[in-house]
């Protein structure tokens, strides 16, 4: 807070030159004071806001400095392990050699396990670190609307921003029009996008408490689509269409792809619009396909057992393994994907 001291050597010079000074004079300085004083107060409200983020992530960055100290500790451990087995090996000389084989199989495996280790820590240090720099620039474009009407979120490895009525539909709760401000809050969220070109994003929309049945409404112009009365028959359709909304606007004015985008609608009632950026999960989802395809050698033969005759066949090819939630080839679609969700 400013010192008593001065707001007295305001109001004493204000007194002083009262006399010299024309009335209009005089209130435009008044509200100019005005206008400093709130600009101070937004300031330091700013500021606050500001250090209880930065305090927020320095907790996050020390959790994952934790994290990476435990997961190091396994690491040396583990290289201790084998460098004692291996000078246990070379001092072995009155083994068989079946017996020092299984050994040399057993350390190749921990080294094979250490390995993965690392690329799976490597990975969770990819998706956090990406999630941070995602929600970093969410925070800076959409600072400035406030955290009752924005709402950015990091839970589970995944982001999301929750987006209120009031500030889409104005607070209409059979509306699917968006409000101007609206428009430009979804403009902000595009720019970063556009910015991540390999982002994909879900939008969900959602409906209040309000039991709908063949609700008439009025004709509703939304991104020059028009909707007739007796649009809405019940919450799942509002729900789904205020997801359209949203995502034809990102499509025909800020120009997102429409394979980047899905539109779902729920019928649980909430107050609000959440946008869930799809999480980037291909490093690990490599990881561990890797680590199955370690986890099945090949059978070996049992000794003495009769061995088949080798035939022309050959081998049968093994199955692709589908992939995990393809989305379509960019271009072949015109339209963002729908979905209707519980």
């Amino acid at each position: 807070m400013r010192p008593l001291y001065f707001y007295s050597i305001i109001f004493s010079t204000l007194l002083s030159f009262a006399g010299c000074v024309s009335t209009g004079k005089f209130k435009d300085m008044q509200q100019q004071a005005q206008k400093n004083d709130s600009l101070y107060i937004w300031a330091m409200h700013t500021l606050k806001t500001c250090q209880d983020d930065n305090n927020n992530l320095n907790k996050q960055k020390s959790s994952l400095q934790n994290q990476l100290n435990s997961v190091n500790s396994l690491l040396t451990a583990s290289n201790e392990n084998i460098t004692q087995l291996r000078r246990q090996l070379q001092d072995l000389s009155a083994i068989s050699s079946s017996q020092a084989e299984s050994i040399k199989n057993s350390l190749d495996n921990m080294s094979a396990k250490d390995t993965y280790l690392r690329n799976l820590r490597s990975a969770l240090m990819h998706r956090d670190s990406f999630n941070l720099a995602v929600v970093m620039n969410l925070k800076m474009a959409l600072g400035g609307f406030g955290n009752q009407n924005v709402n950015i979120k990091l839970e589970k490895g995944v982001v999301s921003v929750d987006l209120s009525d009031s500030l889409l539909f104005n607070n209409d709760s059979n509306s699917y029009a968006l409000t101007s401000k609206a428009k430009s809050v979804l403009g902000r969220l595009a720019r970063i996008f556009r910015d991540q070109p390999d982002l994909e994003f879900m939008v969900e929309g959602h409906a209040d408490s309000v039991h709908r049945d063949s609700v008439r409404t009025d004709s509703v112009r939304t991104d020059s689509v028009l909707y007739t009365r007796d649009a809405l028959p019940d919450n799942w359709d509002l729900s789904v269409k205020r997801a359209t909304a949203v995502v034809r606007i990102m499509q025909n004015q800020y120009g997102i792809a429409p394979v980047r985008m899905t539109a779902a609608g729920r019928s649980t009632p909430d107050r609000s619009t959440r946008i869930v950026i799809t999480p980037q999960l291909d490093p690990l989802l490599r990881v561990l396909e890797h680590k199955q395809e370690q986890a099945t050698p090949p059978t070996p033969a049992t000794p003495g057992a009769p061995t088949a005759p080798a035939t022309s066949t050959p081998p049968p090819t093994p199955a692709t393994p589908a992939p995990i939630a393809a989305a379509p080839a960019a271009g072949k679609s015109k339209f963002p994907k729908i979905a209707a969700l519980g």
